[in-house]
């Protein structure tokens, strides 16, 4: 039944049956050109087979195996080597050679990487081989190397151009991610760091902590409710405060309109962590300045529950001449004749606001709204240098009572190396923020006007 499945699966991607040609470049690439009359695309093809079989062969010469204190697999060629590295991530031995399992599964997979390439070019090449030959038999004219070369200019040029980028890309985001993700389904913590240790694959184990253990559990319940909470109050306090100061700024009646725009949006102006680490001095419960000043003893940042309204008080300070700025912009361009009309239907200055201008608002912001929201879902900066996380929760895990999910993980990966915890929380925001900013893109009208 399994070979059935996947002959038809073969039958469909070939669109056609195997024909000699397709068999010959399923062994060596470009050798079905070449039999189809093909020189130039037999060439094409058949460099990358060749560059791969360089490398396999030139790596393997380089160490070999059974040298004292080295493991054996080390006399592997470059794409063994990566493999084997990337399942086994090391092997105790008595040298004084150490494997280090991140920087092996880092070769493997950019050795498997490579390999899927090759696996998408081979399957190019039977693929053509095959269709050139029965185009051949068809038609009795084959495609020559020029105009094959310029039909691979022709379609290829955009691929080309931007190679370099696309290279550049997979080494700084699409590696470091998926090593981040893997690492979730390792051991790598304390206990287990290299490259003094090896860690070894765990599978679901580091997930089914998170469900089964009470001190993980409620440590990521209640991280992960005080982090929503946070962002939703942090993007909307922000939201609303930025459209009433653009409101009150274009009403008619106020006078120096750039003189208070330009006082309001100073916080923005000065960067962040110098007014964080500023306002962290400023309300210092036993030297702070607002204390003496009120010759009071309030902990600021020493209770959990002030700690949390003044993280939100000053991200609004921080957060809303952005959404003035913003709101101010959209509500002049706004055309002025539908409050003309409305005002002659009888509609007074609230109930234009509610009935025109908010809604007009709403679905021009909605997106920038989502964007926002998951800013402050990973807002790092506000949490880190105003409180620091705190006040301490010793009920949590590596966690107190003002951080969120990503100093959360700070925490655990500076100070306390538990990599693979870590990883799963990444994992974790990434399906929550993905999952929340999914469905209110697709229920906003500005994806509904793109479809």
């Amino acid at each position: 039944m399994g070979n059935k499945k996947t002959h038809k699966w073969w039958q469909k991607f070939i669109g056609q049956k195997m024909t000699p040609s397709g068999w010959l470049s399923f062994f060596v690439f470009g050798l079905g050109q070449m039999k189809n009359k093909q020189k130039g695309k037999a060439l094409f093809f058949f460099v990358f087979q060749f560059v791969y079989a360089a490398i396999e062969f030139l790596t393997s010469s380089i160490v070999k195996p059974g040298l004292p204190g080295q493991p054996e697999y080390w006399g592997y060629s470059f794409f063994r080597r990566g493999i084997h590295g990337f399942i086994s991530l090391g092997e105790t031995t008595g040298g004084r050679f150490r494997d280090n399992s991140p920087v092996m599964m880092i070769e493997g997979i950019i050795a498997i990487f490579l390999l899927l390439i090759l696996i998408v070019i081979w399957l190019m090449n039977i693929k053509d081989a095959n269709e050139s030959y029965l185009s051949y038999k068809r038609t009795g004219e084959v495609q020559s190397s020029k105009e094959f070369y310029k039909e691979v200019f022709e379609a290829g040029f955009a691929y080309v151009v931007s190679a370099p980028a696309l290279i550049l890309l997979m080494f700084v985001s699409i590696l470091p991610i998926l090593f981040s993700f893997l690492t979730a389904f390792t051991n790598w913590d304390a206990y287990h760091n290299p490259p003094a240790d090896l860690i070894d694959w765990v599978g679901l184990d580091n997930f089914f902590q998170i469900l089964q253990l009470p001190g993980w559990r409620s440590t990521f319940l209640g991280v992960a409710s005080w982090t929503v909470i946070w962002a939703i109050l942090s993007t909307f306090t922000t939201f609303f405060g930025g459209l009433l100061l653009a409101t009150v700024i274009n009403n008619k009646r106020v006078i120096f309109k750039k003189v208070w725009r330009t006082i309001l949006i100073l916080p923005w102006a000065i960067p962040s962590m110098v007014s964080l680490l500023v306002f962290k001095n400023f309300l210092n419960q036993t030297y702070g300045p607002l204390n003496r000043l009120l010759e009071a003893n309030i902990p600021w940042l020493n209770d959990a529950v002030i700690a949390k309204i003044t993280l939100v008080v000053i991200n609004f300070w921080l957060g809303v001449p952005y959404f003035m700025m913003l709101m101010t912009g959209i509500l002049t361009s706004f055309d002025k004749t539908i409050y003309e009309a409305a005002k002659v239907d009888g509609a007074n200055s609230n109930q234009s606001f509610w009935r025109i201008t908010f809604p007009i608002l709403i679905s021009q912001v909605t997106p920038l709204l989502i964007m926002s929201f998951a800013g402050n879902f990973n807002n790092f900066g506000v949490v880190f240098f105003l409180s620091g996380g705190g006040p301490r929760n010793i009920n949590f895990e590596y966690a107190n009572h003002t951080d969120i999910l990503i100093t959360w993980i700070y925490n655990m990966t500076k100070d306390f190396k538990m990599y693979n915890m870590a990883s799963v929380m990444s994992i974790l925001i990434f399906l929550l923020i993905g999952s929340i900013s999914t469905w209110n893109f697709l229920r906003s009208d500005a994806f509904k006007e793109d479809n």
